[in-house]
């Protein structure tokens, strides 16, 4: 019976794999739109929090910005990637001007600090970037990369507590992976993969490319011996800005005359 159940847990190992944008192979356990129903879930959670403490800004001005910017990348996803029209698209901008960081989740539900746009001074073309790389998570399906991640996690666990008759241990780390599955952050190889889409995303939107290495020259100066909460989440090599200063030219290319996308519509959660 336990030799049986151990090749149950096994078979969705073998059989979750997707193909990333990139063609990069992925663990695949959960699927893209069960990434998006749960996404969902807690980002209405987390914005009715935010409302509740008065942390979601509502300055025109700002909200046009983010608006403007964030919508000229979602028309170029949009056209390059159709599955992602009928996503709520919308963006949170949290009030904490401490806090330099922005996200993501899966289904295009994203949020941006104050502290990202205020302590590093960001151009547009900069915030671009950054919008540009937080999306570029929810087009490589990266959510439910990870979500699989802590499933993959989770079988391992419970097959390790019915091997050896704990079932109470493997049943509480089940629960603790199935906690914590959205709150993991991406592998260096799909931050690498969001570098990459972002850019291009950026670029074919109407932003310097050369935005990207300013960007996280600003990143690496920010906060002294703390670095920022967004340098926490999005592990960065050494080479990360050699390796963007090196996917300029290819990058120019796709858009030579730098011409602005059309403003596709994003709701600016209020």
């Amino acid at each position: 019976m336990k030799k049986l159940l151990l090749a149950t847990l096994a078979l969705p190992l073998l059989a979750g794999c997707a193909t990333s944008p990139t063609g990069r192979s992925q663990l695949m356990l959960i699927s893209p739109e069960s990434a998006i129903v749960e996404s969902k879930k807690a980002y209405l959670t987390t914005v009715n929090q935010l409302d509740q403490q008065n942390k979601l800004v509502d300055d025109p001005k700002v909200m046009d910005r983010v608006a403007t910017i964030t919508g000229r990348l979602v028309y170029v996803a949009k056209q390059q990637y159709p599955n992602t029209s009928n996503w709520e698209w919308s963006v949170a901008i949290i009030d904490d001007p401490k806090t330099v960081n922005a996200w993501c989740m899966a289904g295009g539900r994203m949020a941006v600090y104050t502290g990202l746009l205020d302590k590093l001074k960001l151009t547009d073309d900069e915030f671009a970037q950054v919008m540009g790389h937080e999306i570029s998570h929810a087009l490589a399906n990266h959510t439910a990369e990870r979500m699989s991640r802590a499933m993959a996690t989770t079988l391992g666990v419970v097959a390790v507590g019915v091997a050896s008759d704990h079932h109470g241990a493997a049943m509480l780390g089940a629960a603790a992976a199935a906690k914590v599955a959205l709150e993991l952050p991406n592998s260096r190889t799909a931050e690498s993969e969001a570098d990459a889409i972002g850019m291009r995303l950026a670029t074919q939107a109407g932003y310097e490319p050369d935005a990207a290495v300013t960007l996280w020259q600003k990143m690496g100066k920010a906060g002294g011996s703390a670095p920022p909460e967004f340098l926490s989440t999005h592990p960065a090599p050494g080479n990360r800005q050699a390796a963007l200063q090196a996917m300029i030219p290819e990058m120019r290319q796709l858009n030579p005359s730098g011409t602005m996308a059309p403003v596709a519509p994003v709701q600016i959660v209020r």
